[in-house]
């Protein structure tokens, strides 16, 4: 069956496809300045916390973890740990975040229709955005939450001076997790990488092959762990979380 017959059937079906999860944790944390996947967030580390959310979904069988070499066994360990059963295997991840995407993909063990790609570093993933992110890329081809951009956006030269203005209402912030038909998603990688080609987000990968991107609603939550203020923030809403939590007992 081809990616269009295989549209066309997925089209016609009102439950989502089978979906497995990979989450990318491979890179070298540079402007962090240390292990930020390692940190403890109320108990738990930044990078367990990001697979917790695909474990306890009802959407996601299965979930490869994609890490540097040097930290396969400390990641088999820590998920372990954490009884997260749904984890089928970490296997190193590559020099780029497109080689350490088509390494995770190219290890998910089961037969699934959709694929997921997540940030190692976005501890707070809802169960809506899951949810809302399969529903969609088992109805298109491929589906990304997004958020709006609430600031004014202005483009600079090469020398730093503001050279053009934006229109805010084109522009979104992507977040993870990003999903895709398995087969398109394996294809879009490969030839990426087959061509020396590597992009931030996988996306841009599928979206290079002639394959429109359809967006859901993101969430503000969803941040990802990129500088030491990002700790401040993710504090923030494990307090604002364990308020709600206490109101609703």
């Amino acid at each position: 069956m081809d990616l269009v017959e295989l549209y066309q059937k997925v089209r016609k079906e009102d439950k989502p496809l089978s979906c497995a999860a990979v989450v990318v944790a491979a890179g070298s944390a540079q402007r962090m300045g240390f292990d930020k996947l390692g940190v403890m967030l109320e108990g738990q580390p930044v990078l367990v916390r990001a697979i917790m959310p695909f474990e306890l979904s009802p959407l996601i069988s299965e979930i490869v973890v994609v890490t540097r070499a040097d930290r396969l066994e400390e990641i088999a360990e820590l998920c372990d740990r954490y009884n997260l059963k749904k984890v089928s295997g970490v296997v190193a991840g590559g020099k780029t975040r497109t080689e350490s995407s088509l390494a995770g993909v190219m290890a998910v063990k089961s037969d699934c229709g959709l694929i997921a790609i997540h940030d190692g570093a976005r501890p707070f993933v809802s169960q809506g955005v899951i949810e809302r992110c399969v529903m969609s890329a088992s109805k298109q081809y491929a589906a990304v939450p997004v958020l709006k951009s609430t600031d004014t956006l202005r483009e600079v030269d090469d020398e730093g001076t503001l050279s053009g203005t934006c229109d805010r209402d084109h522009v979104v912030r992507v977040q993870t997790p990003q999903v895709f038909l398995a087969d398109l998603l394996k294809g879009a990688l490969t030839d990426a990488v087959q061509r020396g080609i590597s992009f931030t987000d996988d996306a841009t990968a599928v979206e290079r092959m002639g394959v429109p991107i359809q967006t859901v609603e993101g969430d503000e939550e969803n941040i990802k762990m990129t500088t030491p203020q990002d700790f401040v923030l993710a504090r923030g809403i494990l307090a604002r979380r364990a308020e709600q939590k206490e109101a609703k007992a």
